[in-house]
């Protein structure tokens, strides 16, 4: 039964795999604002922002990455829906397919593409001047906190998909997402924020992921901050899992 599984698995992510390779502005698209807001902030705005660090782009750097991937999400929800209006969903389910497969095949998707728009980002920003001391498995952290954040998303993104009505609407739940690291320590330190704005900045996902990150980048130490965005992260996941196989199962039924 795994084995039939995985390789249906294999199969469905193929599938996907193929769509994103044969058009790539889909990639594209989604790295070229992260890069060129990293570029404004660091180049027009990094100058009047005080945030204590030696090179701005190393501070910027991890909320430009949870940008670029809560863009990304964004075209899973997209192509899950068009999959959904086309019958494609109908024609696989009368072959003998493990039907969870499906839905991880966008999934997997998902983190392979953005994982490519975050690597393409780090080389931009290396050549802007970011420099890290991290060693191997501060990196690898890095990585895995990356990986779960868009997992986390990428579930929100399937029950956007299964359940919109529209391709604008199967695109445009990103939009509440994507304001969060504007509030958020990703581009200045949450002390210099209003009472309210801060205390709203303080206790939300984006700022603990993008602390934690930060410090595991700079080699500093990261404190209670990697739990809080582990917490944030898995919780976040299991929760719009567990919804979307549920929206998932009423769709098929």
């Amino acid at each position: 039964m795994k084995q039939h599984f995985l390789s249906d698995l294999a199969v469905m992510l193929g599938r996907s795999m193929h769509h994103i390779f044969r058009s790539m502005d889909t990639i594209i698209t989604v790295t070229l604002m992260p890069i060129a807001m990293m570029l404004l902030f660091v180049y027009v705005f990094g100058g009047a922002i005080k945030t204590g660090a030696a090179n701005y782009v190393n501070y910027l750097l991890p909320g430009i990455l949870l940008i670029a991937i809560t863009s990304g999400i964004s075209y899973t929800a997209y192509r899950l829906f068009i999959d959904m209006q086309r019958g494609i969903f109908e024609r696989f389910y009368s072959m003998p397919i493990a039907r969870s497969t499906v839905l991880w095949g966008h999934v997997l998707t998902s983190l392979v593409s953005n994982a490519i728009s975050v690597i393409i980002i780090m080389l931009v920003a290396l050549i802007m001047g970011f420099r890290s001391s991290a060693g191997l498995g501060a990196w690898l952290a890095v990585a895995g906190i990356l990986a779960l954040f868009t997992l986390a998303l990428t579930w929100i993104a399937v029950i956007a998909g299964l359940s919109a009505k529209s391709v604008d609407g199967a695109s445009a739940f990103s939009y509440p997402i994507l304001f969060l690291p504007f509030i958020s320590s990703a581009f200045v330190p949450t002390a210099s924020m209003p009472g309210p704005v801060r205390a709203f900045a303080e206790n939300q996902p984006v700022t603990s992921i993008v602390d934690t990150i930060r410090a595991l980048l700079n080699r500093q130490t990261v404190g209670n901050d990697i739990w809080v965005a582990l917490v944030w992260c898995l919780g976040i996941a299991v929760v719009a899992y567990a919804l979307a196989m549920l929206v998932y199962k009423r769709k098929t039924a």
